[in-house]
């Protein structure tokens, strides 16, 4: 694994007027918020000049006043994580972290994510796209076992369901349009599932997760406390260097950039089907990226300080 270059500011100052974004009006508002407290004390006590914004109006009024120099977007979801909020930036001139407009598009959609890694060879979940109208069976049959059904444009695990028999698929397509359009209903993996971060080019070291929940859900994300989170994830070193690797192609083919978390199941046979990637991953108390950044002796106020460094 790559070790992470030095940092390329030493100066707080040098960062300008930061905004920090979060919060919108996306089901993963709350989460958002959550995660910008700690973040916003944690640029604070840098000495960094930061101001939080719910929202991308209120921020869009202070870069019009002239009071920002850059972002830290923290918004999760449509909105702050679909290329939406990076276009809008791009063209006022005002940098911002992470990935920019295309990748946050891409990753954003699951479906479009899964055909990209289908195209490339990169592993992934077999699926079948259900759009308006009923559930095709003859699809589903070809399937065996666990599905999960889930909204093509949404994180956090939010309106995902895991489906045991073919009372349940109904329902759990229903709780999925309600959030998109466009359902995936995907062929479950068995094995350990695993997450990758990647900060600034380089893969951290994998997490992996054990919850008594039926998956990792979001209340086993961010309420549990029965959640377990394994890192060092207990994998050989070059087995773990090996996955890494292939996270962070998986990453790169989606034009993911800066920072972000690549999730994915490890079958029996040492195989990674990777499920999907995030942009703006999750900076709560339960959140992956921290954990794995901590193992590097990164602290949390060194990640975001190197979080921001991506909006250079």
């Amino acid at each position: 694994m790559s070790a992470l270059a030095p940092h390329r500011i030493d100066s707080a100052a040098d960062f300008g007027r930061v905004a920090l974004l979060v919060g919108g009006d996306s089901a993963e508002r709350e989460v958002s918020l959550n995660g910008g407290r700690a973040v916003a004390a944690g640029l604070a006590r840098q000495g960094i000049d930061v101001t939080t914004f719910d929202g991308a109006p209120a921020l869009f009024a202070a870069i019009a006043a002239g009071t920002v120099d850059r972002v830290f977007n923290l918004m999760h979801g449509p909105g702050g994580e679909d290329g939406a909020i990076q276009g809008a930036l791009q063209l006022m001139g005002v940098p911002v972290t992470g990935t920019g407009v295309l990748g946050s598009a891409l990753t954003m959609d699951k479906l479009r994510s899964k055909w990209v890694w289908q195209r490339l060879g990169i592993d992934t979940a077999p699926f079948h796209v259900q759009g308006p109208g009923d559930i095709d069976a003859d699809a589903i049959a070809a399937f065996d076992g666990v599905l999960f059904v889930k909204p093509a444009g949404l994180g956090s695990s939010i309106g995902v369901s895991r489906v045991t028999n073919t009372q349940e698929l109904a329902p759990a397509v229903e709780l999925a349009r309600r959030y998109s359009d466009t359902v995936i209903i995907e062929q479950g993996i068995t094995g350990g599932e695993y997450f990758a971060g990647v900060l600034d080019g380089v893969a951290l070291p994998l997490i992996r997760i054990e919850t008594p929940n039926a998956f990792y859900d979001y209340d086993a994300k961010y309420e549990s406390d029965q959640t377990r989170y394994f890192c060092p994830c207990g994998l050989a070193p070059d087995d773990e260097a090996r996955l890494q690797q292939a996270s962070l192609a998986a990453y790169r083919a989606l034009g993911g950039e800066g920072w972000g978390r690549v999730d994915f199941i490890l079958d029996d046979d040492g195989r990674p089907w990777f499920l999907e990637a995030n942009t703006v991953p999750g900076m709560t108390d339960h959140s992956l990226v921290p954990q794995a950044a901590a193992v590097l002796g990164i602290d949390f106020d060194d990640l975001v300080w190197r979080i921001l460094e991506t909006s250079l």
